[in-house]
């Protein structure tokens, strides 16, 4: 089910062409999540876009999130869909909080796409 809804988190961030599109498996690192999907978008308008296309994408399968946070922010939306999170970020915002460096013990466990 997890490697299901990871798949349809990409999905909808392609189809709302979400811009650098990183996977971070990051079990046996944290209990909280497997994955953690961090994606730029080109405006804040697009950020929330990119948000309210994940949550509509899963909903299609019947799965609510946890929880949507930021919804008010400029920069930063997060999606908590248990076992995926997804952080929804202008490119500043992603720079200056590099969750990617954050999380990334070793190169294996990540991918772009």
């Amino acid at each position: 089910m997890t490697d299901e809804l990871l798949t349809w988190v990409l999905e909808a961030l392609d189809d709302m062409k979400a811009r650098d599109v990183t996977v971070l498996d990051v079990r046996g690192k944290t209990s909280v999540t497997d994955y953690m999907v961090v994606a730029s978008g080109t405006s804040d308008r697009h950020v929330h876009a990119l948000a309210s296309q994940v949550v509509e994408k899963v909903a299609e399968h019947r799965i609510k999130p946890l929880g949507v946070e930021g919804e008010h922010s400029r920069d930063w939306v997060l999606v908590d869909l248990g076992d995926v999170i997804v952080h929804l970020m202008l490119p500043d915002t992603r720079e200056f909080y590099q969750l990617e460096k954050l999380w990334q013990m070793d190169a294996e466990n990540t991918a772009t796409v």
